[in-house]
């Protein structure tokens, strides 16, 4: 059934892509062609570790927790995967992002997924090249109250070896950093 519904799939997606003019195509193959955004996204590749800092109420102190990360490029360059392992509240920890540059739209996109929750986070943004700076915005769920709640995050890569990672809610004009991680390349 599996195998079925995919090759029904192709055949709609190539049946439209022979009716279309030759200028269409070639934007439908400008889309799929991986570019300098993600050429950055791909310079972070690898195994990183990391140094968890975690505040539910930033008046007290955060918690601590180190974890692992690795990072790949899938889907012919278009998106990367990361995986991370680690313990959160004294629980085992694993989340997944796919982070992407969309082409069409000129914007990154990603996607957050762990095993704290059963809900998706969305999120979409820009890269201030002169602040080496990728910020996202969106909404998840929150778990306690089942309402949408506003998100951002900060990658600022720092070196090669090593970047930061910030995570804040955001309640109309403000902003409480609830997370910062630092990555530090893993060393062969």
């Amino acid at each position: 059934m599996k195998t079925l519904i995919t090759a029904f799939a192709i055949l709609i997606c190539c049946g439209s892509a022979f009716s279309q003019t030759p200028e269409e195509m070639k934007a439908w193959e400008a889309s799929m062609k991986p570019g300098e955004q993600h050429k950055w996204l791909a310079s972070m590749d690898g195994y990183w570790n990391a140094k968890v800092k975690m505040w539910m109420d930033p008046s007290q102190p955060a918690t601590e927790s180190d974890a692992t990360t690795k990072n790949e490029m899938i889907m012919n360059g278009l998106y990367q995967r990361s995986s991370h392992t680690g313990d959160m509240m004294g629980m085992p920890f694993h989340g997944e992002s796919i982070t992407g540059y969309d082409n069409v739209n000129k914007k990154f996109v990603a996607t957050w997924i762990d095993n704290m929750g059963s809900g998706i986070m969305y999120m979409e943004g820009t890269y201030n090249d002169a602040a080496k700076t990728l910020t996202l915005t969106g909404n998840m769920t929150d778990p306690m109250t089942g309402k949408d709640m506003k998100v951002k995050e900060k990658l600022t890569v720092k070196s090669p070896d090593t970047h930061i990672f910030e995570m804040y809610m955001v309640q109309g004009d403000q902003e409480m950093k609830t997370m910062e991680i630092v990555y530090t390349r893993a060393k062969d």
